[in-house]
């Protein structure tokens, strides 16, 4: 199985257009050590590129297909590698990208009962015509085979599971309260298998639990969420009142941080991704980029490319 990120910033991307702080500023330079990333999405192929599922529908879309080829149109006037679109919640920053996706172009989009719910509500989704554009509903836990278009098998399957997460901020209540963090099918976690390797999609994720931790365990590759550094980094920096926590978001350090979640369970690859502008390991040269750098993991680029496969086990004597 293959996968591509697409976009590896949080909503807003980096820079964001209305930003001046300096990481943004830096970017917009062509600071090396400060690349540009949209918005976070990634594709996943199990048929060497032949077709492509996208997992979340960036508001960047447009620019992340032109920006990688194997996404490209390859025949006839109109077409498209793009079998389907996988959503894992109704956040802007997942849904916005289906708009640019009208053209009458053959494709599935699968998610949640919940999400499906947000997109049929607006009107303006309709715009993917359903005569062309088919949706299919995920319950959480069921393991769904993703087909392509014309009803062939794609080679992959996927579970949707639920994650600790809340609603998206357009959905939330007017009083001005918090709202809780749930775990239902408002944010969910996807598991996406070529029956070789599996890896895993996590963009939000407000805490680490029992159930997610045995989930991830020895798992082959794992994309998490990386907001935010620090909880409170955005009140820090002037940039708002809310912590991480209020926005439904884990921060990478702290005791109850990513890091030190991850720290026991084994996973082979750990990527970060959905990052905030304001999160210093956006920057190369940044001492946090250097503590996750030490811890193992690696930060999500636009045009990533990696292969899933089991890592082999060492057999002894080194045979």
């Amino acid at each position: 199985m293959k996968a591509l990120v697409l976009g590896a910033a949080a909503g807003g991307a980096f820079p964001q257009w209305n930003s001046n702080a300096e990481a943004c500023n830096r970017a917009r330079r062509g600071d090396p050590a400060a690349p540009a990333r949209t918005q976070a999405s990634i594709a996943v192929s199990a048929d060497d590129g032949a077709h492509w599922f996208l997992l979340n529908a960036s508001p960047d879309v447009r620019q992340q297909i032109e920006h990688n080829r194997p996404l490209q149109p390859r025949e006839g006037l109109r077409s498209s590698p793009i079998a389907g679109v996988l959503l894992t919640g109704g956040d802007v920053d997942a849904i916005a990208g289906l708009l640019t996706l009208r053209e009458r172009q053959p494709f599935t989009v699968w998610a949640t009962r919940k999400v499906h719910d947000v997109l049929s509500s607006n009107s303006i989704f309709n715009v993917l015509a359903a005569d062309v554009v088919a949706r299919r509903t995920v319950s959480l836990g069921e393991r769904v085979s993703l087909t392509l278009p014309d009803g062939r098998d794609s080679g992959l399957q996927v579970e949707l599971f639920a994650v600790p997460g809340k609603t998206p901020l357009y959905l939330e209540s007017a009083d001005g309260g918090a709202p809780p963090i749930v775990q239902g099918e408002e944010t969910v976690g996807a598991a996406v298998s070529d029956g070789r390797g599996t890896l895993f999609y996590i963009p939000g994720c407000a805490a680490m639990n029992d159930a997610l931790a045995a989930r991830l365990r020895g798992a082959d590759l794992v994309f998490f969420d990386g907001t935010l550094y620090r909880d409170d980094e955005m009140v820090r920096a002037g940039l708002g009142a809310k912590t991480g926590q209020r926005m439904g978001h884990m921060s990478l350090s702290g005791e109850r941080g990513t890091l030190a979640a991850f720290a026991s369970l084994g996973v082979k690859r750990r990527v970060l991704i959905h990052i905030n502008n304001s999160n210093p390991v956006l920057l190369a040269d940044s001492p946090e980029r250097a503590e996750v750098d030490a811890a193992g993991w690696e930060v999500a680029y636009d045009g990533m490319e990696l292969d899933v496969a089991p890592v082999p086990t060492r057999k002894e004597g080194g045979a």
